[in-house]
This record gives C-alpha cells, structure tokens and sequence, in this order.
C-alpha cells in the first residue's frame, strides 16, 4: 500500500510539472498570428540559454514558476530568441534571430519585451527583473492597462 501512494503522488507531481511547461515559440510572426487569433500579448525573451547566468535565474526565478505559467497560459504568446554559444542553432533561425536583435537593439541578455500582436512594444526591461512572476506580471498588466 505505502509503494501504491508513493508512486500515486509522484505521478501526481509529474502531471503537475507536466501541466506547467510553456510552450515557446521561436517565430515572431507566428507568435504575432496567434497573438491576434487570441487577443494576447506577445512576450519576447531574448536570451544565452547555454551561457547567461542572469537568463538562467529568470528561467528559475520567473518562467518556471506555477504562476507565470497560469498567467502566461491566459495572456501572453511566448518568444524565445536564443543566442547560445555552444549550442548549434540552425541557420535560418540563427539569422531571424540575429535581425531581431538587431531591430529590437539587444544590447544585454535576458532581454524581455512585451508587445501588441501588430508589433507596437508597450514594455520592456533590460536584465534581470527582480521580484519573480508577480513582479513581472505586475510591470505587463501596467504597461497593458495604458
């Protein structure tokens, strides 16, 4: 009976864990066309994924928690624009990557831009934000609300 509960709570954890994973786009335009579909914002994440310290913290600290997630599920279209060092991008999205950095005058990682699905930036913030999901969803419904 105790191995029935234990393996009943770790199926339980894992469907929780599961339940919680975002789903990442990696195509602005696509996101934008979903954004539109869905009357939500797009999030942008540009990011060292294999490298940034501070973009790994906000993964840690902001993205991976329950409650960005259950915001993020409700309002956002999710970006990631990655600028890894090891890891092999693919050319093509090496240079759309590469373009919108360049657009959006990336100048540090994380970078994190939210914007309307036509493309009209409302915030944005350069590093690390302190604070974790409820900071950030607090600075997105600011910036939403004028």
């Amino acid at each position: 009976m105790k191995k029935f509960a234990v393996a009943l709570l770790v199926c339980c954890a894992l469907l929780k864990a599961n339940a919680e994973q975002l789903t990442w786009l990696t195509s602005v335009p696509q996101a934008q066309s979903w954004a539109k579909a869905q009357n939500k914002l797009v999030l942008m994440d540009f990011t060292g994924s294999d490298w940034c310290i501070w973009c790994k913290r906000l993964d840690n600290d902001t993205f991976s928690k329950p409650e960005f997630a259950d915001y993020a599920k409700k309002n956002l279209i999710l970006v990631q624009l990655d600028y890894p060092e090891k890891t092999p991008l693919a050319p093509a999205l090496k240079a759309a990557n590469t373009a919108l950095a360049t657009r959006y005058k990336i100048e540090g990682y994380p970078t994190i831009i939210a914007m309307k699905p036509d493309g009209t930036v409302i915030w944005r913030v350069d590093g690390y934000l302190e604070g974790g999901p409820k900071a950030m969803i607090a600075q997105i419904e600011k910036a939403r609300q004028k």
